[in-house]
C-alpha cells in the first residue's frame, strides 16, 4: 500500500499526481491554459488601468487653453437622432469655433436638413460663439468619400483656425468634448490628441453585442506610446496638420482617414494623445448580418493599413479559441482521468471568469461615464464578453481574404494602403 506523503500538514495524494504525469498528451493543453490565464489576468489588470484613468481624468483640473479651432465633421444619409447630434456640435462650452459639415453632392439626405438647420441657428443667434458652413465636395475616385470630404472641410477652414478637429455625426458629444479635446496640444510634446467610440447597449441582442466587442477595442487606449488616432474624434494643431503633409501625403489615396493620421504621426516620431473625456456615446440596433459586416470591416481597414496590428489580433485570438477547442476536446475524451478532466475544466472556467471581469469593468465604465444614458443593460459588457473572441476569431480569418468594404452605400477595393477603387456607389 502506497501512503501518501504529508508536506507542511497538507497531503498530496500520489496517485492523483501520478495520473496527471502519465497523461502525456494533456501536458500542452495545461501549457496552454496556464498561459491563457496568465494572459486573461494581464487584460484584466490592463482593464483596472483603463477604470482608474477614467476616474483620475475625471477629477483633473480644467485646462484654459481655448484657441480657435474648426471641427470638420462629414456626412452622408440621415441617421437617428441627426438633428441632436448636429445640434451638440453647435452648442458647445468653447468660446470661440467654427463647423464645417461636408457632404459629397447636394442630393445627399443630410444636405437639406443641415441647410435648415444652420439657416435657423444662423437667423436665431443661437450659436453667437460657433460659426458654421456647409459645403459640398463632390465625388473622387482615387479616395474614400469621408476623407474626401474632409479634405474639402480643410479648404474652407477659418484662416484663423489654431486647431483642426475631425468628427463623425453619428456621435453624441458632450458641451465639454471640444474644450476637452483641444486641451492637451497645450503640450508641445502631443501632435494629436483623440478619444474614441463608446457604444451603449440598445434593447436588442444584437446592439448589445455590438457594444461588447467595440468596447474591449476602446479599453486598449491609454497613458502609453502606442495609441492610435480615431476619425470620430481627433484634433490636431493646423500647423503640424500641413507640417506633417497629411493632406498631400497621407489623405490623397486612402479610405481610412485615422490609420493614416496614426502613420503619419508615427512617422515623425510624434505622440498621440487619448483624452478620456473624449469617448463618445454611440448606439445602434441593426441585424446580426449587418453588425457582422461592420465588423468585419473595421478589422479588413486593419489588414491594410495596419498589418501588425492584424497579425497580433488574428494570432491572440487563434490561441485564445484553439486553448478551448483543445479543452473541450479533453473534456470529451473518454479516457481522461476525473483529477485531469477537473483541472482542464478549472482551467476553461478561470479564462471565462477573468473575461467575464474584465467585462464587467467596462460595465462600471459605462455607468461613471454615461449614466443613466446607457441604460439597465450594462451587464451586456461581462455577459456577453465569452462571444466576443470568437466573432473577433472570425473577422480577422474573413479579413486575410478580403480587400472589398461597404462604407454607407459605397463599395471599395483596399489594393493596398496607398491605392483605393471605388467599386459600386451608392446614394445617400
Amino acid at each position: 500500500m502506497v501512503h501518501s506523503p504529508t508536506v507542511g500538514g497538507l497531503q498530496f495524494n500520489v496517485d492523483m499526481l501520478w495520473e496527471l504525469a502519465m497523461f502525456w498528451p494533456l501536458k500542452p493543453c495545461l501549457i496552454a491554459g496556464a498561459l491563457l490565464v496568465l494572459q486573461s489576468a494581464w487584460a484584466w489588470i490592463d482593464g483596472l488601468r483603463f477604470l482608474r484613468l477614467i476616474r483620475r481624468r475625471q477629477s483633473a483640473p480644467r485646462v484654459d487653453d481655448a484657441p480657435f479651432a474648426t471641427v470638420v465633421i462629414p456626412c452622408k444619409g440621415l441617421d437617428a437622432g441627426f438633428e441632436a447630434k448636429v445640434d451638440g456640435y453647435l452648442d458647445q462650452a468653447y468660446p470661440s469655433y467654427q463647423v464645417v459639415f461636408v457632404v459629397a453632392t447636394a442630393e445627399d439626405s443630410a444636405y437639406r436638413r443641415l441647410e435648415a438647420r444652420l439657416s435657423k441657428a444662423n437667423a436665431s443667434g443661437s450659436a453667437s460663439s460657433c460659426q458654421n458652413a456647409l459645403v459640398v465636395a463632390g465625388l473622387a475616385e482615387g479616395r474614400g468619400e469621408k476623407v474626401n470630404n474632409l479634405l474639402h472641410g480643410v479648404k474652407a477652414a477659418n484662416p484663423a483656425a489654431k486647431v483642426l478637429v475631425f468628427a463623425d455625426i453619428d456621435a453624441t458629444p458632450s458641451r465639454v468634448w471640444l474644450r476637452s479635446l483641444v486641451a492637451p496640444l497645450a503640450d508641445p510634446q502631443v501632435t494629436v490628441s483623440t478619444g474614441f467610440r463608446w457604444y451603449l447597449p440598445g434593447e436588442g441582442l444584437v446592439s448589445r453585442l455590438r457594444a461588447a466587442w467595440d468596447t474591449s477595442i476602446a479599453t486598449m487606449m491609454g497613458e502609453h506610446d502606442h495609441n492610435f488616432a480615431w476619425g470620430g474624434s481627433m484634433a490636431i494643431r493646423t500647423a503640424d496638420f500641413h507640417s506633417l503633409g497629411i493632406a498631400e501625403r497621407y489623405w490623397s489615396s486612402t479610405v481610412s482617414d485615422d490609420y493614416a493620421v496614426t502613420r503619419a504621426v508615427s512617422d515623425a516620431k510624434g505622440k498621440i494623445a487619448f483624452v478620456p473625456a473624449c469617448l463618445l456615446a454611440s448606439q445602434e440596433e441593426s441585424s446580426l448580418r449587418e453588425f457582422l459586416r461592420w465588423s468585419t470591416r473595421q478589422i479588413i481597414i486593419t489588414r491594410v493599413y495596419a498589418v501588425h496590428l492584424w497579425r497580433l489580433g488574428l494570432a491572440a485570438y487563434t490561441f485564445y479559441c484553439a486553448v478551448f477547442v483543445m479543452g473541450i476536446i479533453t473534456l470529451a475524451s473518454p479516457g481522461i482521468g476525473t483529477i485531469p478532466r477537473l483541472f482542464v475544466a478549472a482551467t476553461l472556467l478561470v479564462i471565462l471568469l477573468l473575461g467575464a471581469a474584465k467585462g464587467y469593468l467596462r460595465s462600471i465604465v459605462t455607468r461613471e461615464l454615461f449614466g443613466t444614458t446607457a441604460g439597465n443593460h450594462d451587464s451586456c459588457y461581462w455577459q456577453l464578453s465569452p462571444l466576443v473572441p470568437w466573432i473577433m476569431l472570425g473577422n480577422f480569418v474573413v479579413a486575410g481574404f478580403k480587400r472589398r468594404i461597404e462604407w454607407r452605400g459605397t463599395e471599395y477595393e483596399l489594393v493596398s494602403r496607398d491605392e483605393v477603387r471605388v467599386i459600386r456607389r451608392g446614394s445617400g
